[in-house]
């Protein structure tokens, strides 16, 4: 038979479909020594699928439920409400009404109860739902629980639990709810508890609020509670907040606002003792789960009650060295201009073309520098290089630094913990290096794609993937060998050296950012002048402009053949995108879609160009960059002649501006040959993906994605796979996406963020890197997918970050804002090439700054104003 009722005791983690999240966690709680849970019982979700099975006009509203999105509110609020009166005025079943009746007589019919929902899509490690469902405290009486029990089945559809689980992707015939009814707990004070920093992050400060009287106060934002910070048994900060209400119940049940006595209102809402004991029962409860936990509790009577514990479900998971020793984690994706989680296959691959050691969380990758940090040598390295590239980054490494105590400073060997040496001369190099190199290099790395291509074409199966992991680790050979290595650091320090000093000699800030422009053998900066060659093949035909205005699909290329000048408009886009079909938004993951694989991604910066330019626009820029590159050369060299030893300096600059105007260039080709070799390998693994289709072993291709190459090639030779593991992993991605990785994040769990330091700034500016200098006015287009970019001309772009694949866009606006990026990120190198001011490394720019507005960009001083 059935069992619609069951007690807290009776239940657990197992039992999560009957009494749902928070049901379950309770009952997990009412197993863990010393930990008190008020006694009640459940009421299953098994009652609330009976109370509401064959209601016809129940399964109608759900169905026209179901055909909106988050944001259609009006539509939601007025199906909601109809949903909840059904379900409010439907009438409880008198085996359930039984059931529920004889759990009241044994705990006290007469007594105080709290009614409570639990939904199973509640309280769970990828979404809480803290608050979506209703609560009832103090509620006496037969009739009156078995009201609230009704009300709490209705609340499943709050307008903010409905609009919660379409964001979250939770079906609403999906969700069920189940009702716990608990002994009424009164007490002096109550509140909530996070077992890591909710705002650093830090996993061994437990952070505690706490107020006078029942935490509905707190929860509905009536008080300031108390915040206490306490770490390892000791009480690190207080903040006792001054006030004057709390809520109680009262004793005819329900509960009122009262104001809190004079006496208490500035006191501290706990003792010290309190607070310690509070920490030791939450470090239990964290230790039971495994998992950092948001805990509600109460205190009466000297004892203290849980009423609840969720996974905490924002904190950024902490990347894992092995080891349980004090480790410092840097951003890959911060240095790669994509913060965006990568799957598991992209994870893999990069990691096997990359030089470092790199640890995973939340489908990012972090660099261990705590051996670096270990020595003097390690330690100047770090801030040197790292700071060149991230101010922010530099900054956080020097505030864990200067605490003295978090890593370890070992005699300085120039060696690093791991015995490597370490100095940053490898970093310091200016080699007069003959212009040929770039060429030779480039030719070297196009012989290995096409032997790449030639020989990937005769593997299959387990083959496959083996050719491909050893061709990987080539590639990283050949990309990072001392000449191309040499090649790209004597440009940036050749740059460096110029700017150092011409503003020590003339100055003048930032000079090399104009001499950098319209250099040779930049492939990225190609890439965005011959996309407005394309433009000019298909300006001159109105009907293949209409038809591209029009594009919806992804058969773009297929559709232009009937039109007047289609054929010729079709072969000059085929030729476009057999150089650069393989780039894409966030192109460093292979599973990432190509411009090839989807040729539509690239029209709207066609129909920007057409829009923006007349013909010819691609020769024009480059040769003005030239020639501004050249008279700012002639203009420093004649004023340097007028300094003393000035035909010193001029021999010195001379040097310098050669080796930036020769070898600047190639710091964008290593990427663009790892992404063409990703592509390669994309194309081959998409087939063996057919393969394993047919053979059953997944259901679609891009279930390839979510294995690592070790498992693929299991998989492949096998022809087996547990799929749990492809469902589990697509869940886990939906959670990363919502997740922003820290630049800087320790092994406590800590996200340490760095700070700008500057002065005599305007007022109101918003402050990040300066990386392209110049002065830009206009109109801010906010932009947060490539694709749905409509630029005019003379736009200022701010976007969260871009790869070599935005590049075609810079061609069109007047200045560039992000919020990651560097000196030497992709996007700054292209600004500085194509002469556009910008600023990089400006956090929280896209809620900062509004679509439309006006702003100023200062790429010199490295700040932006709202006009």
């Amino acid at each position: 038979m059935n069992r619609f009722v069951l007690s807290i005791q009776e239940t657990d983690s197992s039992g999560f479909v009957d009494v749902g999240g928070k049901g379950a966690n309770l009952g997990e709680l009412s197993r863990i020594g010393g930990i008190r849970v008020p006694e009640g019982f459940c009421v299953t979700t098994g009652a609330y699928r009976k109370v509401i099975a064959n209601c016809q006009e129940f399964d109608g509203l759900l169905d026209e439920l179901a055909g909106f999105g988050a944001e259609d509110r009006q539509g939601i609020g007025q199906v909601s409400a109809k949903i909840r009166a059904l379900i409010e005025g439907l009438s409880i079943p008198k085996d359930i009404e039984e059931e529920i009746t004889g759990c009241l007589s044994r705990f006290g019919e007469g007594d105080a109860y709290a009614v409570r929902s639990s939904a199973t899509a509640e309280d769970l490690p990828t979404a809480s739902f803290a608050g979506q469902q209703d609560s009832f405290l103090n509620i006496i009486g037969r009739e009156a629980i078995l009201k609230r029990i009704r009300r709490c089945w209705a609340s499943l559809f709050t307008d903010r639990a409905v609009a919660y689980r379409i964001q979250n992707g939770f079906g609403h015939r999906n969700v069920y709810l189940s009702v716990i009814v608990q002994k009424m707990v009164f007490p002096e004070v109550s509140g909530v508890l996070f077992t890591a920093d909710p705002i650093t992050g830090n996993r061994k400060v437990l952070s505690i609020d706490a107020s006078f009287g029942l935490g509905e106060a707190l929860v509905a934002g009536l008080v300031s509670p108390d915040c206490y910070k306490v770490r390892e048994g000791k009480i690190t900060d207080r903040q006792i907040s001054d006030r004057k209400r709390a809520i109680y119940a009262i004793k005819e049940g329900g509960t009122r606002e009262e104001e809190i006595e004079p006496a208490l209102q500035n006191r501290q809402a706990l003792t010290d003792g309190e607070i310690l004991r509070l920490e030791l029962t939450a470090r239990r409860i964290e230790g039971h789960f495994g998992r950092p936990q948001d805990i509600e509790w109460c205190l009466a009577g000297g004892a203290f009650y849980i009423v609840q514990s969720r996974p905490i479900t924002t904190l950024f998971p902490i990347p894992d060295a092995g080891d349980d020793g004090n480790r410092v984690y840097v951003s890959v994706g911060h240095q790669q201009m994509m913060t965006d989680p990568m799957k598991p296959l992209g994870l893999s691959l990069f990691q096997l073309t990359s030089a470092a050691s790199m640890y995973k969380a939340a489908g990012r990758l972090f660099v261990d520098i705590t051996n670096h940090l270990a020595s003097p040598a390690g330690r100047r390295l770090m801030v040197d290089v790292l700071g060149k590239s991230d101010p922010l980054i530099r900054d956080a490494i020097m505030s864990i630094l200067e605490r003295g105590d978090f890593v370890g400073l070992k005699p300085d060997d120039e060696k690093d913990a791991t015995g490597k040496v370490v100095s940053t001369r490898d970093y310091e190099m200016l080699v007069d290096y003959d212009p040929a190199v770039v060429d030779d290099l480039i030719k070297n790395s196009e012989a290995f794609r096409e032997d790449l291509q030639r020989v990937i074409e005769t593997k299959s199966g387990p083959e496959l993937i083996d050719f491909i992991l050893e061709d990987a680790r080539k590639l990283r050979m050949g990309l990072f060998d001392s000449r191309s290595f040499g090649v790209i650091m004597t440009a940036m320090n050749a740059s460096s050296w110029i700017n150092e000093k011409m503003l020590e000699w003339l100055d003048e800030k930032n000079v090399a950012d104009t001499l950098t422009q319209s250099v040779r053998n930049n492939i990225t900066s190609e890439m965005g002048l011959e996309l407005l060659d394309v433009a000019d093949v298909i300006r001159p035909h109105p009907e293949v402009v209409a038809y591209l205005q029009g594009i919806k699909g992804d058969d773009l290329l297929d559709g232009l053949v009937g039109l007047k000048g289609g054929q010729m408009v079709r072969d000059a886009i085929y030729n476009y995108l057999d150089r650069y079909g393989m780039r894409c938004a966030g192109e460093i993951d292979i599973t990432r879609t190509r411009w090839s694989e989807k040729p539509a991604a690239i029209v709207p910066m066609i129909l920007s160009n057409i829009r923006n330019f007349e013909p010819g626009a691609g020769k024009r820029k480059f040769e003005q960059g030239l020639q501004q590159a050249l008279r700012k050369e002639r203009e420093l060299l004649d004023r340097l002649r007028q300094l003393p030893d000035g035909e010193q300096k001029v021999g010195e600059t001379r040097r310098m501006i050669d080796l930036v105007r020769n070898l600047a260039g190639y710091r964008e080709y290593p990427k663009y040959s790892i992404v063409s070799c990703y592509f390669i390998y994309k194309k081959a693994l998409l087939k063996e993906a057919e393969r394993l289709i047919q053979a059953g072993v997944i259901r679609e291709k891009e279930d390839i994605y979510y294995l690592s190459c070790e498992e693929l090639r299991e998989a492949a030779g096998t022809n087996q796979l547990d799929y749990r593991i492809v469902d589990r992993r697509k869940g886990e991605y939906r959670l990363y996406e919502k997740l922003t990785p820290p630049r800087v994040i320790t092994s406590d769990g800590e996200i340490i963020t760095g700070k700008y330091r500057r002065e005599n700034l305007p007022p109101g500016a918003i402050v990040g890197l300066p990386v392209s200098s110049g002065i830009a006015e206009g109109r801010a287009r906010v932009i947060l997918n490539m694709e749905d970019a409509d630029l005019g001309e003379g736009d200022i772009l701010v976007t969260p970050f871009t790869d070599p694949s935005w590049t075609p866009l810079f061609v069109s606006i007047k200045g560039l804002v992000t919020e990651v990026g560097g000196l030497m990120t992709h996007g700054a190198v292209i600004a500085r090439e194509y002469g556009l001011p910008a600023v990089v490394g400006m956090e929280n720019a896209t809620r900062l700054i509004m679509d439309g507005q006006m702003i100023r960009v200062n790429g010199t001083e490295g700040y932006v104003e709202i006009l």
